[in-house]
């Protein structure tokens, strides 16, 4: 039996995975896509208009916020709470998925528990610590494939990018520790507020992580096991472009930069590139990518790659890397959709996904 999806929200992450679960329905076995906006907007019917075309199906919050979209020419299917009871994954793309835990999610819980029927499977996105089990595709999928839990948080974009690098690189020697220092854009293209004006950096507030990012590492790597000192700094710069990441790891046995940019390389979540600016590989993903995005974890300038060997103490690896943005929660947001739609044995279904990736950009 096909099952249906609810996303919420229809910002930089939500537009784009609505296309995209509309888009793979066939290749997900999904019924219907759902996708919830509070506020209708002049200037974002057209928008609205194109998820529809795909084949989604706009809820809206009541009869009178029905009649506001229809008068500005939005098709509505139906209202959010009726949506909410029923769907079998709900994938909150706003920044108020906690509130949202609070509001619906935890009090529709407690009624399908009482009614004895199976609970939807509810997805946050990264800003929502604490919303659930961190998850990043390809990082720790035993999480879901066991599913011990109704609630799950699709880490954040650099939280994925810094995992990816730890993964790839552990296949080459044990990692003793890792520094990162985030060179995050302003805000994305499509907003109009966030911009900064100069380069702003951000205080360590977390004692042993510097800050959220090494912290959310930390918390997604522990729910399989794995223990790697983390360490990270962020600091805000004026672009729109891409996130950028400075890395620094501490391998305990000796390795060649041939090796670790091979290990790059074979890393299916990890694109390589001669490019070495953001404007130039975001162009790429807008011109190649589908929805203009590059889906995989992390995009590594090759010729930024180096490896120093200190004395009796392994080997240090350094260089940068791009951030793809939203694209890499999108593929774990899709992932975690897909656990529910296709069942435990999902990974083996995702080929599909793999004609989003790119192996060289």
């Amino acid at each position: 039996m096909r099952k249906s999806v609810l996303i919420i929200g229809t910002g930089t992450i939500g537009e784009p995975l609505i296309g995209l679960l509309s888009d793979f329905k066939e290749e997900l076995e999904v019924e219907n896509v759902f996708f919830y906006k509070r506020t209708p907007l002049l200037d974002e019917v057209a928008k609205v208009n194109c998820m529809i075309d795909s084949g989604a199906k706009l809820v809206v919050t009541d009869k009178k916020n029905k009649k506001s979209f229809t008068d500005l020419g939005n098709e509505v299917s139906g209202y959010f709470k009726d949506a909410l009871k029923e769907v079998d994954v709900i994938v909150d793309c706003t920044p108020a998925g906690n509130q949202n835990k609070e509001l619906y999610y935890l009090p529709l819980l407690a009624e399908k528990a009482a009614k004895g029927e199976t609970p939807p499977l509810f997805v946050a996105q990264g800003s929502e610590k604490g919303f659930g089990v961190p998850y990043a595709h390809g990082i720790n999928d035993s999480v879901l494939e066991n599913l011990n839990t109704d609630f799950v948080q699709v880490v954040s974009c650099n939280t994925h990018n810094i995992a990816r690098l730890i993964a790839a690189v552990s296949s080459i020697g044990k990692i003793m520790q890792g520094d990162f220092v985030c060179m995050r854009r302003s805000n994305d293209v499509s907003q109009d507020i966030g911009y900064v004006p100069s380069t702003t950096v951000s205080n360590h507030s977390d004692p042993k992580c510097g800050t959220h990012h090494a912290r959310d590492v930390h918390d997604l790597l522990k729910t399989v096991g794995k223990s790697t000192i983390v360490y990270s700094s962020a600091l805000k710069i004026n672009t729109q472009y891409m996130h950028s990441i400075r890395f620094s790891l501490q391998l305990k046995n000796r390795v060649t930069t041939t090796q670790v940019i091979e290990s790059f390389e074979e890393d299916k979540l990890i694109a390589t590139t001669y490019k070495n600016s953001a404007n130039k590989i975001f162009s790429f993903g807008r011109d190649h990518g589908y929805y203009g995005r590059i889906f995989n974890q992390t995009v590594i300038p090759i010729e930024s790659v180096a490896t120093f060997r200190k004395p009796r103490s392994g080997t240090l690896i350094t260089g940068f890397c791009f951030t793809p943005q939203d694209g890499n929660s999108l593929l774990s947001s899709t992932a975690a959709v897909a656990r529910v739609t296709l069942g435990k044995d999902y990974l083996k279904r995702l080929d599909f996904m793999n004609e989003l990736l790119f192996d060289f950009i």
